[in-house]
């Protein structure tokens, strides 16, 4: 009896995750996310301030905001995401693979929690790798990232004109205070 008490006991959690999963499946929008045809890994490592984003929960109310992401030697990638809530430091460790580096090389998949992976598209890059722009699948993340704390005016309205294009709107991002 024993151990069909710890499967019923996991069946809740699984019926909420296939919930989940059924769900997130439903919420893929008709925006453009497409992604980078090239993604340079190794220069895409290192720190990136987080210029503005969409709110969500585990961002929310957070400024000073970072992610480093360093090369681990397994060909994993460490993901730290720094920033400051009600005056504390906070932080997160968790890593990001590449699942299909030839049919779609601007995909990551980031796992803060377990084995839990979120998509992660890497939809636009600058050439030099100062600034990009990371979406996923549905329209609930986005995010602007640069190697400094502020983008030049020029720069943060061609990626706002774009991420319009793209069909996002722009009302919601909050523009994070570094």
């Amino acid at each position: 009896m024993k151990k069909y008490s710890k499967i019923l006991y996991a069946l809740p959690m699984v019926a909420a995750l296939l919930a989940h999963s059924s769900c997130q499946a439903n919420n893929h929008v008709s925006i453009n996310t497409s992604t980078v045809k090239v993604l340079d890994i190794p220069r895409f490592m290192g720190k990136w301030y987080e210029i503005a984003r969409y709110d969500h929960t585990f961002e929310k109310g957070m400024s000073h905001v970072t992610a480093e992401y360093s090369l681990e030697p397994n060909g994993k990638i460490r993901v730290v995401n720094k920033g400051i809530k009600n005056g504390k430091p906070k932080e997160i460790v968790g890593k990001a693979k590449q699942p299909d580096p030839v049919e779609y090389p601007g995909r990551l998949e980031v796992s803060f929690f377990l084995w839990f992976y979120s998509d992660y598209y890497v939809m636009e890059l600058d050439k030099d790798y100062q600034y990009a722009l990371i979406g996923s699948s549905s329209d609930k993340y986005l995010w602007i990232l640069s190697r400094t704390p502020e983008l030049p005016k020029e720069t943060l309205d061609k990626l706002l004109a774009n991420i319009k294009q793209r069909g996002y709107d722009l009302t919601r991002l909050v523009y994070v205070e570094q």
